[in-house]
């Protein structure tokens, strides 16, 4: 977790943003150097997915700085899917990640969504664990996900909060 000379900061933020689009941008370059078949990476995100009742995105700031960013995005009644999640290499084990998916979880139970899925990849271990902590388990990939040989899907049913 973050020391308490930081000041960590977790806020919704316009997905064609500065900050945003920053951070999407090192998120894409390290998925493209892990995963370099196009067929294991799946980017597609758009602003009016994430915003009002479909969904929000999220920029972490620490001491100011952006450092991370998730997105949470209606999939059907009472269902989302958190997408690019992102915490940049200087600003992890700090706590960030667990703090934006803390977020993603309150903004799902505020739109009503009782289910969150995600994908992640095979060769991203850490946020396997980071999910597993935070109670996901996995599930048959569904989606875009299906045939993808590389992904790694799990759920999470929320408590109303």
């Amino acid at each position: 977790m973050c020391d308490a000379a930081r000041q960590l900061a977790i806020a919704p933020a316009p997905l064609a943003g500065a900050d945003a689009q920053s951070l999407i941008a090192r998120l894409n370059a390290e998925l493209t150097e892990r995963y370099p078949n196009p067929a294991h990476r799946h980017f597609g995100l758009t602003e009016e997915q994430v915003t009002g009742a479909s969904g929000i995105f999220l920029v972490a700031r620490l001491d100011g700085e952006p450092v991370g960013c998730g997105a949470l995005r209606r999939l059907e009644e009472g269902a989302g899917e958190l997408k690019r999640m992102f915490v940049a290499t200087e600003a992890r084990r700090l706590g960030v990640g667990r703090g934006i998916l803390i977020e993603l979880e309150r903004h799902a139970r505020a739109l009503g969504l009782r289910r969150l899925v995600l994908e992640t990849g095979d060769r991203q271990h850490e946020a396997t664990a980071m999910y597993e902590r935070a109670g996901y388990g996995r599930i048959p990939c569904f989606g875009e996900y299906e045939h993808s040989a590389a992904s790694v899907c799990m759920e999470k049913s929320l408590d109303p909060g």
